[in-house]
């Protein structure tokens, strides 16, 4: 597992930029209702997505539990971060309009730590919002690309974020489906050089940096041809649940 405490210097850089950010908040806000006001975005990073959400004209707030992410982000948006575990966020009940976790169900160590942060996402929502979050992350990556084929050989981790997991788990705090959309994660088509890198800093959870059997899938890689060259770039998938009106279960275009 990486530590993001570590990776916030570089995150942006290796991770798209400002193409995959704008990519990123033009789907989410495709999601979130026009009458909406306050939105919070738990696991906000370094804010370069967040920031967007405020030039849309929203009041935003940003939280994340790395410190240095929280610094990044704070700087992007002054007085408008906190740093809070989305396991337990510090903001009273139906508080925002809409709630946002972009790449972080994948992150939990647990189930149950997938269902707290479902539930707290939809405690902090009020009545007609929407909470949007990304899911199977890790399905995004494969491409079917020459590398996928040989990553396909390592050994299998959890899917905490698996669609029908989180419709489930939103289902039993009352929010209902209310939307999909996708973007383009631009700049993130992996190369065989950089994907050794990435083994090496911890990225993949099942081949931990160091082992044998992480060598060895980097000894595969590197045989591979146009060592530097991007293979396509990831497409992630976002769901959206909303908390009916007044405790009312109607589903998406009743009103």
């Amino acid at each position: 597992m990486l530590d993001y405490d570590e990776e916030a210097e570089r995150y942006d850089a290796l991770r798209g930029g400002e193409p995959r950010a704008a990519a990123a908040a033009d789907a989410v806000l495709s999601l979130v209702p026009g009458r909406a006001r306050d939105l919070l975005d738990a696991a906000c990073g370094t804010g370069i997505v967040t920031r967007r959400f405020a030039a849309a004209g929203l009041r935003v707030t940003g939280a994340d539990l790395a410190a240095s992410m929280t610094r990044m982000a704070a700087a992007r948006l002054p007085d408008a971060v906190v740093r809070a575990d989305s396991r337990r966020l510090p903001f009273a009940d139906a508080r925002f309009d809409a709630v946002v976790s972009v790449w972080l169900l994948h992150l939990m160590p647990g189930p149950e730590d997938v269902r707290a942060v479902i539930g707290e996402c939809a405690r902090v929502l009020r009545p007609g919002g929407v909470y949007v979050t990304t899911v199977h992350k890790g399905a995004s990556h494969n491409v079917g690309s020459d590398i996928d084929a040989i990553l396909a050989a390592r050994p299998p981790s959890p899917v905490l974020d698996a669609p029908a997991e989180v419709e489930a788990l939103a289902a039993g705090h009352g929010l209902v489906p209310a939307g999909r959309a996708r973007f383009q994660g631009h700049g993130q088509g992996r190369s065989p050089r950089r994907t050794i890198a990435d083994l090496r800093r911890g990225w993949f959870v099942t081949l931990p940096p160091g082992e044998p059997l992480a060598d060895r899938f980097a000894a595969r890689l590197a045989e591979l041809p146009d060592q530097d060259r991007p293979r396509p770039d990831p497409v992630f998938s976002l769901r959206a649940y909303r908390k009916p009106p007044h405790g009312n279960p109607r589903g998406p275009g009743d009103d």
